[in-house]
Parts: C-alpha cells; structure tokens; sequence
C-alpha cells in the first residue's frame, strides 16, 4: 500500500487531533541517548502494546497507552518521510517527541514521560485555539 503525502498528513491530523491536550510548566531533566528500532521495540521500551492502525512501507503507526497515558508512536522508512508527516501534522497542534525515523504524539505530560525513556527532541504543533470560529 502506497500512502500519500496529504494521507500521511491525514493520518497525522486524525492522531493529534485524538489526543492533544494542555499541559504544565517545563522541568529540565536528564535525557537518555536516543532511543532508534522497530515500532514494537520502541513501544516496549515505554511498557505499551502497540495497536496497530498504520501499516505500510513508509510508516507504520500505532496507538498506544502506558502508565503516563495514551499517545501515538510512528516509524517512518525515512528522515524525508518522517520531517514532512510532523510538518503537516503540527499545523494541528500538540506535542512531539521526535527521534531517528520515529515519533511519538501526546499531550505535554506523556511527552515528557516517554522522553526520560527514549530520549528525543520535543517539538510543539502551532496553537490554533485563538483562530476557532465564533458561533452566533
């Protein structure tokens, strides 16, 4: 199955629309070395089981939920790949911890939760919540 740039996008949109949230103050914390593998040995190194919604040669993309809560976890076949799905996926919002053809998708609390175990850079989608239509 060959996915789109604008189904990656889609995809991405679903995800972080699902799941975004508001979050707390920033704490600095120790990080370890990023975490790189398969979806599965991502998802057991934060204790999820990963369900599986997204499987193809470009990504495959994961629900999952541990004990910090519930997010997203994608792998991506490349960097390329991987940097336009987050670029789409951030006109969204949310919070994004993102490593070598991976990412994981969560409200600012599980974020920082599957940082201490991944590692990872925290990129934050574009706050739309000013630009919402009035109703009248």
């Amino acid at each position: 199955m060959r996915l789109t740039r604008p189904m990656l996008a889609l995809t991405g949109a679903v995800a972080v629309l699902a799941l975004t949230g508001c979050g707390s103050g920033d704490t600095t914390e120790s990080v370890p070395p990023t975490a790189t593998g398969s979806l599965e040995s991502l998802a057991a190194e934060v204790k999820c089981s990963p369900n599986i919604q997204t499987d193809a040669d470009e990504l495959r993309q994961a629900i999952c939920k541990n004990s910090a809560g519930k997010f997203i976890l994608a792998t991506f076949a490349t960097d390329r790949g991987q940097r336009e799905w987050i670029n789409d996926a951030k006109d969204y919002g949310g919070y994004y911890l993102v490593g070598r053809k991976w990412v994981a998708v969560g409200d600012n609390g599980v974020v920082k939760s599957l940082r201490k175990k991944l590692g990872g850079d925290v990129e934050i989608g574009t706050n739309h919540s000013s630009h919402a239509a009035h109703s009248g």
